[in-house]
């Protein structure tokens, strides 16, 4: 209502008096639970905005404790895998990485182990292996070394794998061999058709010491790996539905 309207209602008397204080509080009451619900709402908001930043930071600290001192557990860990050789030789096997020299010793981590789990898939052939200018198939999940309560079985960082690793019933990926991380090529290509291999590999030997997108660097690399075709240079593969079986 408008103060000449207002005026003109209640005049000046004792009763228009009363009316024009009774809106007047009103007004100052409603700016009153005005400003309260803006101060109540700048709380809350600085409020959870402290939390969140205070979980953040505790899962940056998990996180960072997950991989505290990891060239160090690497190297050790990567270390036991000669004694898996000695004591399951005909399980194990140690590759030299295919770019050196084969006829003298190298370095520990020159050498990718891998404990053979299964074979004959699709029908392995013998003495039919890939080279480095061919192209696979397979099923694959890599993962890092068992680092702590995040991760108890290691941090699986790429794959073809949804759930449990099932050499059956996988999904897969092509790959030019040359393409691949050192240690992962040397590997494949001692591998037959049909292989299902676990695949221990040096950080030398794949991401190094810089690592690479969410993977630390020192950082062993972990391949279940099952090989399911291979396609010389020059040769088209054949889709997977027309797989021999």
């Amino acid at each position: 209502m408008k103060n000449e309207e207002f005026l003109e209602t209640f005049g000046t008397s004792d009763q228009g008096r009363a009316a024009t204080a009774k809106v007047d509080w009103q007004v100052k009451n409603w700016w009153m639970k005005a400003m309260q619900m803006l101060l109540c709402a700048a709380f809350f908001i600085l409020h959870s905005s402290f939390f969140i930043s205070c979980s953040e930071e505790e899962a940056v600290d998990e996180f960072t404790q997950e991989f505290a001192n990891w060239q160090a557990r690497n190297d050790a860990y990567f270390a036991t895998l000669e004694d898996s050789l000695l004591h399951a030789p005909g399980q194990w096997v140690k590759l030299k990485s295919i770019s050196l020299d084969q006829t003298t010793q190298g370095a520990a981590t020159d050498y990718v182990y891998a404990l053979k789990l299964d074979s004959g898939l699709v029908g392995a052939i013998d003495n039919v292996f890939a080279k480095s200018t061919d192209s696979v198939r397979v099923s694959y999940e890599g993962r890092l070394m068992p680092s702590g309560s995040i991760y108890p079985d290691g941090m699986v960082f790429d794959g073809t794998v949804f759930g449990t690793y099932n050499q059956h019933t996988n999904a897969n990926a092509k790959f030019l061999v040359s393409g691949l991380k050192e240690g992962f090529s040397t590997a494949i290509q001692h591998m037959r058709k049909g292989d299902y291999w676990r695949i221990y590999v040096p950080y030398n030997l794949g991401y190094g010491s810089a690592g690479s997108g969410k993977i630390p660097g020192y950082s062993t690399l972990i391949f279940d790996v099952t090989l399911l075709d291979i396609s010389p240079v020059g040769h088209a593969m054949a889709p997977w539905s027309q797989r021999r079986r």
